[in-house]
């Protein structure tokens, strides 16, 4: 009898290792515990280059909003310019390129445009035919919008919509009196469009792209696939207790927010908020896109790559979304905290005005939760991670988001994996034992990844920086959390990495604990039977 009570003792402590093996190897934040957390970018905000399929059936997809552009008339051998950068006429009669040349597309149909100005004007071409073409208008009208015929070795026309073609005069004006429709020989309405650059890919250039319907089932396709709940059970079988998950300010808006966006992100919110409790996983909601945008970057959902952001009608607004998504979350069991806004802009927004809205996003949170974490990020560019713990901006559960990358400065360029490392140990660690040790909030690695500039580096190579950087950005105090999840440069993919030995995590210390717990119990009891 004890031999076979002995036997089903030993069969549930089998099941119980493989249990706690598998699906339930994370613990949930308590006590000592930090946040070892990884991204899901490119999920409920767009970012082209994760995903670069989402724009493949754009028609014009190389003239998305934001493209940069120069114009160069064919008969006059000279460019469009706007004089002094906007806000005065056009002229075609540079025969350089430089800013005053370069001008911003605003899409308005496939077809259709708009042209901005490095100061931030629009070309319009106002009154009857024959008139000639400012860049004095500070908003787009009708008289500001162009057809854009091409053909294929990159030459266009532009016609008004009035029907009336633009021509380079031999006065180097850009007027719109060209006598009926131009052949593609060279003549003055044919010109030669260089696209600068065609950079930004994110929901607006998605959206506007597409258009409303076509958009709509892009993105509910790719919403319903890109991240799921097996995704929760890879992340939580691996140690990750956490998700930050990037959400646009659109989100308080839906089902149907302003045009262009698409609505569908807050039902894939509640969907992660339901898995995440399934799994163990807490969340991070980060707003990763503010209203007009607080980086130019399309990560941020800018139009043109301009920063708008920082004016008293978009920091009310970003309010009203922080208030939605805590109110609607705050008694979620799986919240960990609120992220008030990702990689503001040192170049554009002042810190006096990032600290005053924090310390009204503080406020707001704690209007609706006492226990969830308020998640202050850095500002990006030259600015010191010192200013935040400074700034005095609550008493309780402040965190503040620093953001590692090996990458985007060319300090960094064809620096050795051995450098990399080093740059790690010197720099970064005393950075984080320095603000460790302040007197203030406690310090995340928001956004981190095993990828740099480092040539002909071999997995040794990755597996060793990997494990330098979670040795390290595993000291913060409040914890680390990798970008991204999933993504079309294997070595951002979390996922890619771990299941192809890049990066190396090891199991949650707890879990280890347990494991061993009851491997030994196993141990003793086998050793009874036998």
């Amino acid at each position: 009898m004890e031999v076979v009570l002995g036997k089903w003792v030993c069969a549930f402590l089998l099941c119980s290792w493989l249990i706690f093996s598998g699906v339930y190897s994370v613990v949930r934040l308590h006590g000592d515990s930090k946040v070892r957390a990884v991204n899901l970018g490119g999920w409920l905000v767009v970012e082209g280059w994760i995903k670069p399929s989402l724009f493949d059936g754009i028609p014009n997809g190389d003239m998305l909003d934001g493209t940069v552009v120069q114009l160069k008339s064919v008969t006059l051998d000279k460019y469009v310019s706007a004089e002094n950068g906007g806000g005065a006429n056009v002229s075609v009669s540079r025969d350089v390129a430089s800013s005053w040349e370069t001008l911003r597309l605003w899409r308005v149909s496939e077809s259709e445009f708009q042209f901005r100005t490095s100061l931030g004007q629009f070309l319009t071409c106002d009154g009857a035919e024959g008139c000639s073409v400012s860049a004095t208008a500070v908003s787009p009208s009708t008289s500001g919008t162009f057809y854009v015929e091409r053909y294929n070795n990159g030459r266009v026309h532009i016609k008004t919509m009035r029907g009336t073609y633009l021509q380079a005069t031999t006065e180097n004006q850009l007027v719109a009196n060209y006598p009926g429709k131009p052949e593609w020989d060279d003549n003055a309405a044919t010109f030669e469009m260089t696209i600068v650059a065609n950079e930004l890919h994110g929901d607006y250039q998605l959206a506007n792209g597409y258009g409303h319907d076509k958009a709509k089932d892009v993105l509910k396709r790719h919403r319903n696939s890109f991240v799921t709940i097996g995704d929760f059970n890879f992340l939580s079988r691996h140690g990750i207790n956490t998700v930050r998950i990037p959400v646009g300010w659109w989100i308080a808006y839906d089902p149907d927010p302003p045009a262009p966006f698409i609505g569908g992100t807050l039902e894939a919110l509640d969907n992660s908020f339901s898995w995440a409790q399934s799994y163990n996983i807490r969340c991070i909601i980060d707003l990763h896109a503010a209203p007009g945008s607080q980086n130019g970057m399309e990560h941020s959902a800018s139009r043109d790559g301009s920063t708008d952001w920082p004016t008293p009608d978009s920091i009310s607004q970003t309010l009203h979304v922080i208030d939605f998504l805590i109110s609607r979350y705050a008694r979620q069991p799986a919240l960990l905290g609120i992220e008030l806004l990702n990689e503001p802009s040192a170049a554009t927004v002042p810190l006096d005005t990032l600290v005053s809205y924090y310390k009204q996003g503080y406020q707001v949170v704690r209007k609706h939760s006492s226990t969830a974490y308020v998640i202050i990020c850095q500002r990006i560019g030259n600015a010191d991670p010192l200013e935040l713990f400074q700034a005095n901006i609550g008493s309780h559960k402040i965190v503040v988001d620093l953001h590692y990358y090996n990458l985007f400065d060319n300090f960094f360029f064809n620096m050795s994996p051995t450098d990399n490392i080093q740059f790690i140990y010197k720099k970064r660690e005393t950075q984080l034992q320095a603000l460790n040790s302040a007197n203030g909030p406690l310090v995340f690695i928001g956004e981190w990844v095993n990828e740099w500039n480092a040539t002909s580096a071999s997995q040794t190579d990755y597996q060793d920086f990997g494990r330098v950087q979670l040795e390290v950005y595993s000291a913060a105090s409040f914890g680390w959390a990798y970008w991204t999840l999933k993504n079309d440069r294997p070595h951002w993919d979390f996922e890619w990495n771990i299941r192809n030995n890049y990066l190396q995590l090891s199991s949650s210390p707890n879990i280890r604990s347990f494991k061993g717990l009851v491997l030994l119990v196993l141990l003793f009891y086998l050793h009874h039977i036998l």
